[in-house]
């Protein structure tokens, strides 16, 4: 027996014993970029999930504390109801199959986004971030240079000079300056369409926040609107910035000299950051962890940052770098070692 049919069958009677069912039976719910797994069972009639979160993979822990901060502030996350952490096994409400990607579209996304904005307003003036892991300097640029060594290098099979390295080191000075001049506050770091769920009570339904630091206020911001799996019209998402902006002017969560074109550039910066790095991380995703299907969406995050980037003089150096590297080559397909 592998050590996954172990966990497979370590799961199912934890969940038989947690729920007094003595027959349930558990399918796939779903799962994320990282090791943990989700599932589906019905006890008298009722969905539940059980989450398998390896802890030496996965530390279940994290998602426990961050959901308890988020739920204190009336935000909607799943309930826990019984949880072993030292074997990484939670069962929790289920907040249904309705994720936002396939929900939205021209005629819905303005009610949609209006649910998730008022969310995130929610948790960047109600959500306690003491003691929470800042998105600092040092945590931007390692996750910056996640392009370079598996888009570039690994991807793509190019090796950078010390002029295109100048190049890329100058641009990710300007994108961690611009970060730092913003307010701090809690910061989901991948609130976007597959991590939001419609539910008939105070919707949206809000999962996978477990990596939840202190950061830049706009990141979550750009992490919705410009969504790795979906794109809408610039002119729109420019519309919902500033509308956005003008609540955290309300909310006193920005100071008034903060003014749209600033407030732009911050959120153009912050995507920008968040895309260098998914360009990297799709690719690691497949050659590391075996998730080739992540390739399919680098084009979309692609086009993001090339048309991000020459929104600004300083950041139109990286961005015809990374064109010239990428050249006509196909970013779905896979290279071979």
């Amino acid at each position: 027996m592998t050590a996954t049919d172990d966990r497979s069958v370590a799961r199912l009677a934890w969940a038989r014993h947690a729920t007094g069912q003595a027959t349930l039976t558990l399918e796939p719910a779903s799962a994320d970029a990282s090791f943990r797994s989700y599932w589906r069972g019905h006890v008298d009639g009722q969905p539940v999930i059980v989450m398998d979160s390896p802890p030496a993979l996965e530390d279940p822990a994290p998602w426990v504390a961050i959901g308890q901060r988020l739920a204190a502030a009336g935000l909607h996350v799943p309930t826990v109801m019984v949880a072993d952490l030292a074997q990484g096994f939670l069962l929790i409400e289920d907040l249904g199959t309705r994720t936002y990607l396939p929900e939205l579209s021209d005629t819905t996304v303005d009610a949609l986004y209006g649910d998730a904005l008022d969310a995130l307003l929610r948790m960047q003036s109600r959500v306690d971030t003491s003691g929470l892991p800042a998105f600092d300097h040092a945590w931007q640029t390692m996750e910056m240079e996640i392009m370079p060594t598996w888009l570039l290098e690994r991807h793509l099979g190019v090796t950078l000079d010390c002029a295109d390295w100048e190049i890329v080191e100058q641009a990710f000075t300007v994108i961690l300056r611009t970060l730092a001049e913003q307010p701090r506050a809690f910061m989901h770091r991948d609130y976007h369409s597959r991590n939001l769920l419609v539910t008939v009570d105070r919707s949206p339904g809000i999962i996978d926040f477990q990596g939840a630091m202190s950061g830049p206020i706009t990141y979550d911001l750009a992490s919705l609107l410009r969504d790795a799996y979906i794109v809408w019209d610039n002119e729109r998402v420019e519309g919902w910035v500033e509308a956005y902006r003008l609540r955290l002017l309300d909310a006193r969560l920005l100071d008034e000299t903060v003014d749209t074109d600033r407030f732009r550039r911050w959120f153009d910066l912050a995507g920008l950051q968040r895309h260098i790095k998914i360009l990297g991380l799709f690719c690691r995703l497949c050659y590391r962890d075996g998730k080739p299907g992540y390739l399919h969406d680098l084009p979309r995050v692609w086009r993001y940052v090339l048309e991000t980037a020459r929104r600004h003089a300083d950041m139109a150096p990286l961005a015809d770098l990374i064109e010239a590297r990428i050249d006509a080559r196909d970013l779905t397909r896979a290279r071979q070692p």
